[in-house]
């Protein structure tokens, strides 16, 4: 027998079965060159083996499934059937209130919103008290040796603190997540004996039985490292107070194997999450978003939209990485997650290769929004680009130019139409400073960003009627509109007001 088919009979029907046909189905042919001989009971055996092979694979899954498997997010159940040592009562947050500090990089920022993610439906609650905290832990560093003594030290703070809890409550658990609990696992569970857990980067999802664990009074740990776990389908909960912004992790992981980085041993293989996963959260980010532009007053309700084109083949050409089908359902989507919302948008007219009949489909699109702002421009040449060293700049200026002016007068026509609807509200208005065009008039901006002119006099003071008082920049004021055009809206000032008073008096 060839030594290379001995692996078919040695190895068990798995992964690697494939391969080894292959090997098998090579070798047969290579030794057939030497001559034909009647079939052995061995080779009788063999055959009947690769036949039974063969059916199976028939039937078994493609390439393509795999494929189809590496998009999707790899969900898990919601609710997995507890330990046989821990009832469903026992793993359960019981409403205990956790304290969660966050050391180091951004992906421990991200660490951070998925363990509370996890937590969050255990039935834990988030506190900002350390004072008020049953549960405190701490999402570390390991990169360096300053970020590990950090650590350290506030180990020791934490202590005193597990030391003075009251015998009423429920005793103080702390745990220690992330980088330094996998690459120092035994030495904190021996040196700090008030350290209840220990979750390597990869065991988030096992916080709540960690946590039940030590509840017996025992240590908890969980810091194997996984090849397969991103997290895709745990939403992380973003918490910060006063973000402007959200990391979404894209991978875990490191294979680079720098000669001076610990990440590859404490945050282990490299390994993507799935495309899809990815785009759900940036999708619920942007809802996150949506929605707080309409639930907050001081959030004004005007959204920057750039088009650039309203033909889809246009936009190809630009690689903007959308139809305008596609753009225009966004619009419908924001204007019925934000009713009243004010837009503005980018368009350029001649770029490479754009017909009569792109730029008529600009024209239409500019009629079918109808933008409150826009910034329209003639296509300008820029050395370095991709249209510079791929595309002809191949529509003559006078053409340009000619375009240009009717997107302009088609853009105004329907703003105007669009601004028109303002007259006869009453508008919050915050105040910016005198007009550049009339130092008898005040300018500021209402809720949609747009510009309003009212005349600088006296008004009521909505505290105190019996005050009469200027506005000054900064301040808020209720102007009844009496004008629009496809820049500015005009009207008549009726007091100063605050934030909070304007509400009940500002059209929808």
């Amino acid at each position: 027998m060839h030594p290379l088919q001995c692996v078919l009979r040695t190895q068990r029907w798995g992964p690697w079965a494939s391969v080894s046909w292959v090997l098998l189905g090579t070798c047969r042919v290579h030794s057939s060159v030497h001559g034909t001989s009647c079939p052995s009971p061995e080779r009788q055996q063999e055959d009947g083996v690769r036949k039974d092979f063969s059916s199976r694979l028939a039937t078994g899954p493609t390439f393509q499934h795999f494929l189809r498997s590496g998009l999707a997010p790899q969900e898990k159940p919601d609710v997995e059937d507890p330990p046989p040592y821990l009832t469903v009562d026992e793993l359960s947050g019981r409403q205990r209130k956790v304290y969660l500090e966050t050391y180091g990089c951004q992906m421990n920022v991200n660490d951070t919103e998925i363990a509370w993610s996890v937590l969050q439906k255990s039935g834990y609650l988030r506190t900002r008290n350390l004072q008020e905290a049953d549960v405190i832990l701490l999402v570390t560093c390991s990169i360096r040796e300053k970020a590990e003594q950090t650590i350290w030290n506030r180990l020791h703070q934490l202590k005193a603190l597990k030391t003075k809890r009251l015998r009423s409550r429920v005793p103080l658990r702390i745990g220690i997540l992330g980088c330094m609990a996998e690459r120092l696992k035994e030495e904190i569970l021996n040196r700090e004996k008030m350290v209840d857990i220990l979750a390597g980067p990869d065991a988030y999802r096992d916080l709540p039985r960690l946590l039940a664990v030590a509840e017996s009074g025992q240590q908890a740990a969980n810091v194997l490292l996984s090849l397969d776990e991103t997290y895709a389908d745990v939403m992380p909960v973003h918490t910060g107070p006063s973000a402007t912004s959200a990391f979404v992790s894209i991978m875990r992981g490191c294979d680079n194997m720098c000669s001076y980085c610990i990440v590859p041993f404490t945050r282990g293989r490299e390994r993507s999450r799935p495309v899809a996963s990815i785009l759900e959260e940036v999708r619920k980010l942007s809802e996150q978003v949506l929605q707080l532009i309409h639930e907050r007053d001081n959030i004004c309700k005007q959204i920057h939209l750039p088009a650039q084109s309203g033909s889809s083949r246009v936009l190809e050409a630009m690689r903007r990485g959308y139809s305008r089908e596609a753009y225009v359902e966004l619009i419908h989507h924001i204007r019925e997650s934000i009713p009243g919302v004010s837009l503005s948008s980018d368009f350029i007219a001649g770029f490479c290769g754009e017909t009569e009949e792109d730029h008529l489909q600009t024209v239409s699109l500019l009629r079918e929004v109808q933008y409150n702002t826009g910034f329209l421009f003639a296509y300008s040449m820029r050395q370095k680009t991709r249209a510079y060293h791929r595309l002809k700049d191949d529509v003559p200026e006078e053409v340009k130019l000619r375009r240009l002016e009717e997107l302009i007068t088609v853009f105004r026509e329907e703003a105007t139409k669009a601004n028109m609807t303002s007259v006869g509200c009453t508008q919050l208005v915050l105040v910016e400073g005198h007009s550049k065009r009339s130092a008898t008039d005040l300018c500021g901006r209402n809720d949609g960003n747009l510009k309003v002119i009212f005349p600088d006099v006296e008004m009521e003071d909505v505290h105190n009627s019996e005050v009469r008082v200027r506005a000054q920049p900064g301040d808020y004021v209720l102007v009844k509109i009496t004008s629009a055009s496809s820049q500015t809206l005009k009207g008549h000032v009726l007091c100063r007001t605050t934030l909070k008073d304007s509400a009940a008096c500002c059209c929808p």
